[in-house]
């Protein structure tokens, strides 16, 4: 049986900390935590009993000093988690890093560099590209079933500001470097290049803070991508809803097909309602549902998926996990033109993604 893979874990009191440490243990004996760096002020406070005696460091320097490990989990704010992947890829350690990762394209970009000059495992938190209706829809996609592409529109609204404490380091400009597209947004901005395989060619926005909480940080905003195929996709989204829920909605449409896909739709992991052309008089009309999620951990069965995809690139040797250095930094690079166009209130054109 092989040694377990140890683990370093930064950042314990990250909002999804806790998650992705019951991630962990469904891989019981094969991984082991064995060195902490607290973070997020320096707080304990999320740390469960059975890691109460591992080894803890003040910093990435300290840990690297005085720790042996394989890999580590980076749960770090925006303006912490860049410095601390460099040094780890550069020390060879293997790197699962909860998204967004850096606060723009360029704090992420001497990441990227340092894990392919060192060839370490990079795995980030997106864990949506696990997700089974979104597989389907990138497979309906790369057949060509949609016939020619028209457009993508997605909504995602959460809980507003309040609910989520204005005090807390998300809102915090210097910290977090930037709000909810870097924070939220994010997931669906990925999915969408990872979905489409198009390139977005230019992009319109406007983003800003449309709630009651006067935070530094734009809590929201929309934002259309034009996209090589010649398609439209449109994100909507912000911390908007006055109590703790989510809403999330996509709908692709083509020429030959419509399918609406509801994420959260209750008693489910997700549905797709499936419209396309009428044969012979006779119009197709499906649904494909995924059985409800009971997986313990941030993000259930996607998030478990997306971790064995990390483990098993680091103990292999595999070129790639879905999540990629350069997949992250797309993503990066998406939000930065959205905060640009934004803030110049003109269309940007660009060349962002595959």
């Amino acid at each position: 049986m092989p040694a377990p893979f140890r683990l370093a874990f930064l950042g314990i009191d990250n909002p999804h900390g806790h998650g992705w440490r019951e991630l962990l243990r469904h891989f019981g004996s094969e991984v082991e935590i064995v060195a902490i760096v607290p973070g997020l002020g320096g707080a304990t406070a999320s740390l469960e009993e059975y890691l109460a005696r591992v080894p803890r460091f003040e910093d990435v320097p300290q840990l690297l000093a005085g720790a042996e490990f394989d890999g580590a989990v980076v749960c770090l704010p925006n303006n912490a988690a860049p410095q601390a992947c460099v040094a780890l890829a550069q020390a060879g350690k293997h790197i699962l890093a909860e998204k967004p990762v850096a606060g723009s394209a360029v704090a992420f970009r001497p990441v990227v560099a340092a894990v392919r000059a060192s060839g370490v495992a990079f795995q980030a938190g997106y864990m949506w590209r696990y997700d089974e209706c979104a597989n389907r829809l990138r497979d309906m996609v790369r057949d060509g079933r949609f016939g020619k592409h028209i457009s993508t529109e997605i909504t995602f609204v959460t809980s507003d500001v309040q609910r989520r404490d204005p005090g807390h380091y998300l809102f915090d400009v210097n910290e977090s470097q930037a709000g909810f597209f870097s924070w939220l947004a994010c997931h669906s901005l990925d999915l969408l290049l990872y979905i489409l395989q198009q390139p977005v060619v230019g992009v319109t926005a406007r983003v800003g803070v449309f709630g009651a909480a006067a935070v530094e940080v734009e809590d929201g905003g929309v934002a259309i991508l034009d996209l090589a195929d010649g398609s439209l996709a449109t994100f909507l989204g912000g911390y908007w809803i006055p109590r703790w829920a989510g809403e999330s909605r996509w709908c692709l449409r083509g020429l030959q097909r419509w399918v609406n896909w509801d994420p959260g739709r209750k008693g489910t992991s997700g549905v797709l309602e499936i419209h396309g052309p009428m044969p012979q008089w006779i119009a197709m009309e499906e649904t494909f549902s995924t059985p409800a999620d009971t997986t313990p951990g941030y993000g259930g069965a996607r998030g478990r998926a997306l971790v064995r995809d990390w483990l098993d690139m680091a103990r292999s040797g595999r070129t790639d996990c879905r999540n990629t250095p350069e997949s992250v930094l797309a993503t990066l690079e998406l939000i930065d033109t959205i905060y640009r166009a934004s803030r110049e209130a003109r269309r940007i054109e660009c060349r962002i993604g595959s």
